[in-house]
């Protein structure tokens, strides 16, 4: 199942669990003087990690690879639609939380995003107002 690109703008190749090769689409949206990191699940088209596997991992990777700052990151994975029978390959988007970005100890928090979330982070994109 080939995953649209119209999730990503690029493929971002990353280190996944045990340093395998792995790939993600790879969208930043600056807003606000955050910027919003969207990795996006490729399936198939991905030889090694999942991103929510990478998790932390690959914040930490796409930080240093795109120079962000942690106070400046806002963390969305993305599962897109596939055009599968089965929901579990249903599009959703997570706002995910890692409290090792800060410092702090604890396991990363998931938060599923409504439908209006979603719509307003991607409000104005592409026509250069994001």
């Amino acid at each position: 199942m080939k995953v649209s690109d119209k999730y990503y703008d690029e493929v971002f190749e990353f280190a996944g669990l045990w340093d395998l090769p792995s790939k993600c689409g790879l969208r930043i949206i600056f807003r606000d003087g955050k910027k919003i990191v969207i990795v996006t699940e490729l399936y198939q088209e991905n030889p090694g990690t999942s991103v929510t596997a990478a998790g932390y991992a690959l914040a930490k990777q796409i930080c240093v690879s795109k120079g962000i700052l942690p106070e400046e990151l806002i963390y969305i994975e993305c599962n897109p639609d596939t055009n599968s029978k089965l929901t579990f390959y249903d599009e959703e988007y997570f706002e995910v939380t890692f409290p090792e970005i800060k410092g702090l100890p604890g396991r990363a928090g998931y938060r599923l995003l409504t439908e209006e979330e979603v719509k307003e982070i991607f409000k104005n994109w592409g026509t250069g107002q994001a």
